[in-house]
């Protein structure tokens, strides 16, 4: 019998949740996510330095004050990793917006125009890559402006079913549901040790999304991700998506069990309804969701420290080699 991980790849596009070049090389995944904490532990190897290198070189080749510099080499590093994901994937790159643009549409859409723009100067198809953007309201109308403009978006930091029912009403082409961060809020407030797979809170969230999209028509894709344990995974088999850690493929790759399809868009039903949601609306519904309002808080807190950490890095090699 094929491994686990064999299995799932039948029934969901397994995507590499790592920024890690060995790594993504080693596991040939369909596709590739980033975000500021994956490239900030890539950017410590050897096969980011020649990229560090670079893009500290065209910031400054494009003039500008040393903060612009500074946002320009950030940008920069995160396109040529993705570049350099392309190049061992068949699939698509999600590269993010700064997380200090979270509740900011029209700054949100200029650094997202921005990184397609570097991409496109890099000999990149654009259409290989997805702009990761929070699921804030400001994030889903800038997401619904790109998509109309044919840019297609990963909307990231999502734990509630309402930012997920806003995401598909704007046409996002991915949302990327946070399974592992929604068990860590429940196994914090309730003082439990575990939950058992069929019962946790992250893939019950998963699984209401995907079967709301499907028996309604949505074309949102539905990727989940941040995932603690395989259990999570294979509760979730037959997704849309899936992006999943090395350490978690390694595992997969090591059971031979058998593994179950739990998802399928055939016969998929919900009894979720919601009308076109305006943005009191969307306030009002996030407001009444205690664990999405605080875990897309932290989550925005804690891209943005790792954002800040990867530009004092960045900053750093720049000074050495003035």
């Amino acid at each position: 019998m094929a491994n686990k991980l064999d299995q799932l790849k039948t029934m969901t596009t397994v995507v590499a949740d790592t920024g890690d070049i060995d790594a993504i090389a080693q596991w040939r995944p369909q596709d590739a996510t980033t975000n500021p904490s994956l490239l900030l532990k890539a950017a410590a190897s050897d096969a980011y330095r020649p990229m560090l290198d670079k893009a500290v070189a065209m910031a400054r080749k494009q003039g500008g004050s040393d903060a612009e510099q500074l946002k320009v080499a950030t940008d920069m590093l995160a396109v040529l990793a993705g570049q350099e994901i392309l190049g061992l994937i068949p699939g698509v790159v999600s590269t993010e917006v700064d997380a200090r643009l979270s509740f900011d549409t029209d700054a949100t859409l200029k650094r997202a125009r921005r990184l397609l723009e570097l991409y496109d100067q890099q000999g990149v198809d654009t259409r290989r890559v997805l702009i990761k953007i929070a699921s804030t309201w400001e994030g889903i109308r800038a997401a619904e402006i790109l998509e109309q403009e044919g840019i297609h978006c990963n909307l990231t930091l999502l734990f509630s079913f309402v930012q997920a029912a806003a995401c598909a009403q704007a046409g996002a082409f991915l949302i990327s549901p946070f399974v592992g961060r929604i068990l860590d809020w429940h196994l914090a407030s309730t003082g439990r040790e575990q939950f058992p797979a069929a019962e946790d809170p992250g893939v019950l969230s998963v699984a209401r999304i995907y079967n709301y999209y499907k028996a309604n028509g949505f074309s949102t894709v539905v990727m989940g991700a941040s995932f603690r344990n395989t259990g999570e995974i294979e509760m979730l088999a037959g997704c849309d998506r899936l992006t999943i850690s090395p350490a978690l493929l390694k595992e997969l790759q090591d059971d031979n069990g058998s593994l179950e399809q739990k998802l399928s868009a055939t016969g998929a039903t919900s009894t979720d309804g919601f009308g076109t949601l305006d943005e009191k609306r969307f306030r009002w519904e996030s407001n009444e969701d205690a664990m999405a309002t605080e875990k897309l808080a932290d989550g925005i807190r804690r891209f943005t420290a790792d954002q800040i950490e990867l530009e004092n890095r960045v900053r750093q090699l720049a000074s050495k080699a003035a």
